[in-house]
């Protein structure tokens, strides 16, 4: 025997589900803000690891633009 359940469905206003304007205009809000959010991170992340400048390197004189030989 089957049993049926006739439930009485309540049209809610803040269901993004019922309304093509509000679930269209909550995913362009979602994936614009994903997208700054992620360029942002991307920025920062390659703020923290710039080059570092290091004067104090040793350069072989025979790999000069002019190089001296012994």
């Amino acid at each position: 025997m089957q049993q049926q359940n006739h439930g009485q469905y309540i049209d809610n206003p803040a269901d993004i589900e019922l309304s093509k304007p509000s679930k269209s205009r909550f995913l362009f809000l979602l994936s614009f803000f994903g997208y700054f959010i992620f360029a942002l991170a991307g920025c920062y992340n390659l703020y923290e690891h710039k080059f570092q400048k290091n004067d104090n390197v040793q350069v072989p004189d025979n790999t000069l633009y002019e190089p001296k030989y012994k």
